[in-house]
């Protein structure tokens, strides 16, 4: 009887986790976690700083005087709110008409049965592999003889028309929609647009939102092509504003500019947030099905 209840015992404590392993990888974590801090902790503090602060020697985490005149000029001496509207407003349209044509193409070559369509996908997912500077040259001749150079239309109507990589992330996402809801909406008359507005698309909200997300954060911090086509403050984005502010005619006015980076990071922020349920929703759900 002593045996068996040894025995149970000792079996009682088979697959129970060891405490060192799991301490040592709490610790690991939280010292890449504050490895990756660090550095914006350090962006937000010297935005609050003086030009003489900055590089003091220890260096100081808490301002000392703790100042806003950075968030001031920021504003009111440097047109930061008419970047950020530039980049809000070209971020906003190209996210939605990349949603809108992105949709209809994902849908096309996952539920539409066409000659080569398997080829013509593939070739389609082939231009993900050309670089973007190879192309710059082109589009910004074609712009010219458009007439577009420093207008939103050369920001924006390039990119509008959507993208290989939001067709594939929304088309892998279709083929996972079983077909027996598409034959039941086609009992009920509903041709290929009905099909794809009352029961793909409602089923798609995690992909699209995750696709949006991409899609904002990517033009938002867009910064090689702007800075070829505009030339006026007016047209300038966030990401062109904060360059020249690293361009002051007495040197860099490092509060002033990571200031500008607080700002420009604040938005993606609040856009992740909202959109985190779907975000994550959209990662774990693309792609089972190929």
């Amino acid at each position: 009887m002593a045996t068996v209840i040894s025995g149970h015992r000792s079996s009682g404590h088979v697959g129970t986790p060891s405490v060192a392993p799991l301490l040592i990888r709490h610790v690991l974590l939280v010292t890449i976690a504050i490895t990756c801090l660090v550095p914006f902790l350090w962006m937000i503090s010297t935005s609050f700083k003086t030009q003489a602060d900055v590089f003091t020697f220890p260096p100081q985490f808490v301002p000392r005087p703790f100042v806003l005149d950075a968030y001031h000029d920021l504003f009111f001496v440097v047109p930061m709110a008419r970047y950020a509207l530039n980049s809000a407003f070209v971020a906003t349209s190209i996210m939605l008409g990349q949603l809108v044509f992105n949709t209809l193409a994902a849908y096309s070559f996952a539920k539409i049965p066409f000659h080569g369509r398997d080829v013509l996908f593939i070739a389609y997912l082939g231009t993900m592999m050309i670089p973007s500077q190879v192309t710059i040259v082109p589009l910004f001749i074609l712009m010219k003889y458009l007439g577009w150079v420093d207008t939103y239309y050369a920001l924006i109507m390039p990119f509008i028309l959507g993208s290989a990589f939001g067709t594939f992330l929304i088309r892998q996402y279709f083929l996972t929609v079983p077909r027996d809801l598409e034959d039941a909406a086609r009992v009920d008359g509903a041709g290929h647009i009905r099909i794809l507005w009352d029961v793909a698309v409602p089923l798609a909200k995690p992909v699209m939102a995750t696709f949006a997300v991409f899609s904002f954060m990517y033009f938002w911090n867009d910064f090689m092509w702007p800075l070829i086509v505009t030339n006026s403050e007016a047209h300038k984005t966030l990401t062109v504003g904060l360059a020249t502010l690293s361009q002051g005619y007495y040197g860099t006015n490092w509060p002033l500019l990571m200031a500008g980076t607080v700002v420009s990071i604040l938005p993606i922020l609040v856009i992740f947030a909202f959109a985190q349920r779907y975000f994550v929703q959209g990662i774990a759900l693309t792609g089972l099905k190929g």
